[in-house]
């Protein structure tokens, strides 16, 4: 896709840790996981990457792992326990552990409801994470994955939907076509995140 890496199953945990790394210094992320440690870090990103691996995609833009994106159509959009199972998902998060689990369902639970909210009715693809390392951050890397997922888009006739955490983020969605549905106020953080979508051209 677009001269993408794919990630195969045996990759799954290093993936994780390349989202560990580019969500390090995330203003979001850094609150939920203040008093958390590196594994349960970890063990969060590698969750969602092995959960889109089954059901979704998930790419580099090179077999270097400079940077990660992870993606499911609206279908499989709602992380629930029986497809946590299916997909070994569940195991990566037992270890991001229960304090955490509750901390990030009562931070995401709003916008998840949103998501439910815009596009049901809609197929749609969901770009769940897309993150480079900070030492490869401004060399193109993220472009690259983004624009791999616009041509998935265009090439199915399906919006691309996604949440992001800070306004540079939100500017650079918009350079790539991208509009804002929504701006939240995430409980219990008190931070902001912004849900966009993007339409497809044709």
């Amino acid at each position: 896709m677009n001269h993408l890496y794919p990630i195969n199953k045996h990759e799954t945990a290093q993936a994780g840790r390349v989202l560990a790394t580019a969500f390090e210094n995330d203003p979001v992320f850094s609150a939920i996981f203040s008093h958390a440690s590196s594994e349960h870090r970890i063990a969060y990103f590698t969750s969602y990457v092995v959960y889109c691996h089954k059901y979704g995609q998930v790419c580099a833009p090179s077999a270097q792992l400079e940077g990660i994106a992870a993606w499911v159509t609206g279908q499989y959009a709602e992380m629930n326990h029986r497809r946590m199972i299916l997909s070994g998902a569940i195991w990566p998060e037992l270890k991001v552990g229960r304090k955490n689990i509750r901390k990030c369902a009562t931070v995401f639970k709003s916008v998840d409801q949103d998501r439910k909210e815009h596009m049901r009715s809609r197929d749609n693809i969901y770009l769940q994470l897309v993150g480079v390392t900070p030492q490869y951050q401004g060399q193109g890397f993220g472009g690259k994955l983004l624009k791999a997922v616009i041509m998935e888009s265009e090439r199915t006739g399906l919006p691309i939907y996604l949440e992001t955490e800070t306004d540079e983020n939100v500017h650079l969605y918009q350079h790539f076509g991208f509009t804002v549905l929504k701006a939240v106020t995430l409980p219990l953080i008190d931070l902001p995140m912004w849900e966009m979508i993007r339409e497809p051209a044709g």
